[in-house]
């Protein structure tokens, strides 16, 4: 017999909503050892049956549910109807927009809480973030080689998250082989992104940004761009592809900045008006606005700056100092794409810090889109916090 968690008094509302977590304070009583990763029941304290989750003895999360049917056993054809229906409810998508690259399994959103997985090719790469997943690591792999047989599959649990949950990270092949060189995928109808497997960010590119991409080319033609955080380019090659007479892509990374160079290539942009420069993005704002340099369009496309509740207030400063100087350098009309991918920083915090940024500058601005994630990465309704991207088209006046 599985153990059971027997929730404290009035700590059942959550789950009866479906949202897929229980916290350490929530739990009364233990019955039984689970160890690590391991199915449990979970009960309310009147003996009413909740849920059946992954326990985790390490984190504040000490149970994410796997289902709220109690007839649905947590087993290999568990997770074959799971990423069967997750793969289902992209296809539309797929043939839409030409992906070879997208999101198969976005977590909790698709029901399977601390699984990541993104398809680039024949390679699905997975980010197995929490207990339960990594102790089901084997069915998940069963399932993903009888639903893509042709695919190889392989893990970049190399995330400090795994820590909380007493685990070590891990990068490796689960079936088939590593890639051997990038992966060339194609997204919105035929635009090609080179992708590193094994040594991108996340599981090696950006896939959420996707829309956003898109939605800034129609903004570029003819403009002078600054593409700040470019990682690889992505920005950069929409906005070639949407007219921009100068394009200036700003990384600290080396690496990603070749392949951003390599990106404009594949898709036979004209090189001649792009630039890739290994720059501290912060320092080099300064050092646009001390020269008098203006931009047509900005990009502020910043990494995660909080990762947890304490890092907030630190985040909100560094996202009102680019945002600030992002300002300070548009022309007059100017257009500033600026995002957030901190799960932690609320829409309407981060649309005030930009706002304060743009009193500060002196500017007069008006938000003309707001932007989210891509829909291959869905926000469960009993799961907001699957909401994580924010952006906003702002203009300067």
């Amino acid at each position: 017999m599985s153990a059971s968690i027997i929730l404290a008094g009035g700590r059942e509302k959550s789950l009866l909503r479906r949202h897929p977590w229980v916290f350490s304070k929530a739990i009364d009583k233990v019955k039984g050892k689970p160890v690590n990763g391991e199915t449990v029941d979970v009960f309310a304290q009147s003996g009413q049956w909740l849920g059946r989750g992954a326990w985790s003895g390490s984190s504040q999360i000490r149970v994410r549910i796997w289902t709220f049917d109690r007839d649905e056993a947590v087993d290999q054809a568990f997770f074959l109807r799971r990423l069967a229906a997750a793969q289902a409810a992209r296809e539309d998508l797929i043939a839409r927009q030409g992906l070879t690259g997208y999101r198969l399994c976005a977590a909790e959103s698709d029901g399977l809480p601390g699984v990541t997985i993104d398809r680039y090719g024949d390679f699905l790469v997975c980010q197995l973030l929490s207990a339960g997943a990594d102790y089901q690591r084997p069915l998940i792999v069963e399932a993903l080689r009888a639903l893509f047989p042709t695919c190889n599959i392989f893990e970049r649990s190399d995330v400090a998250v795994r820590k909380k949950e007493g685990l070590e990270e891990f990068v490796g092949v689960l079936h088939g082989e590593a890639p051997s060189e990038p992966v060339v995928i194609e997204e919105n109808q035929g635009v090609k992104i080179l992708v590193d497997i094994q040594g991108g960010h996340k599981t090696g590119f950006y896939l959420d940004q996707r829309d956003n991409r898109q939605a800034a080319a129609k903004y570029t033609a003819g403009k002078r761009v600054l593409n700040c955080f470019c990682y690889t380019g992505g920005f950069g090659v929409y906005a070639l592809k949407g007219g921009a007479s100068e394009v200036v892509n700003v990384d600290v990374s080396q690496p990603a900045l070749d392949t951003a160079r390599q990106n404009a290539e594949l898709n036979g942009l004209d090189l001649s008006r792009a630039h890739f420069l290994r720059q501290d993005v912060f320092k080099l704002l300064r050092e646009y606005r001390e020269k008098g340099e203006k931009f047509d369009v900005i990009v502020l496309d910043p990494p995660k700056f909080a990762e947890s509740k304490a890092q907030l207030d630190g985040a909100c400063r560094g996202y009102k100092d680019i945002n600030l100087l992002a300002f300070q350098l548009l022309a007059p009309g100017g257009i500033l794409l600026t995002y957030s991918c901190s799960g932690l920083m609320p829409a309407d915090l981060f649309q005030k810090i930009v706002a304060d940024a743009a009193l500060d500058a002196g500017r007069d601005a008006q938000i003309l889109e707001r932007l989210s994630q891509a829909p291959d990465h869905p926000i469960g309704t009993a799961y907001p916090e699957g909401f994580y991207l924010k952006g906003l088209v702002v203009r300067a006046r």
